[in-house]
């Protein structure tokens, strides 16, 4: 099991060493802003992110959740690099899938990038299994990354 974790809401207060981590986890792009996405996440009423802390209180492991009305997505879910090996990721997938579960999501997706083979890894290994799907998007305001 993973060592003991304090997994609760974050609070407006963390987004600063929430976005840190993302950061050391190579979890942000330029041009998803970070802030403005946990802020967005906060805001919401079906979404929120969850923060664990260790036993000193030390924010060490995240993941956005959120749910469409359809299903559940997970988005930065990030673990402190000298937090891993401890369960933590999955012990935030399954929060997450708890908090999705508590309001009546039937499944949860979430989105890998390609080529992310230790990410897909650790995904199976917790009993997700890949779809097969493509993702498609378009981006408003002049946003996104250069085509």
């Amino acid at each position: 099991m993973p060592d003991t974790l304090a997994i609760a809401d974050l609070l407006p207060d963390e987004i600063e060493p929430a976005v840190a981590l993302w950061e050391i986890c190579g979890l942000t792009r330029p041009w998803n802003e970070p802030r403005a996405d946990a802020r967005r996440a906060l805001d919401g009423a079906t979404s929120t992110i969850l923060a664990a802390h260790d036993a000193a209180g030390r924010l060490v492991a995240t993941t956005m959740v959120g749910a469409d009305g359809h299903r559940g997505w997970v988005y930065y879910l990030a673990v402190s690099p000298d937090q891993r090996g401890r369960r933590h990721g999955e012990a935030m997938m399954r929060a997450a899938e708890a908090w999705l579960e508590a309001r009546g999501m039937p499944k949860l997706q979430l989105m890998v990038r390609s080529g992310n083979a230790a990410v897909v890894g650790f995904y199976q290994a917790i009993g997700y299994s890949v779809e097969e799907v493509v993702v498609m998007s378009t981006w408003f305001g002049g946003g996104g990354p250069s085509r």
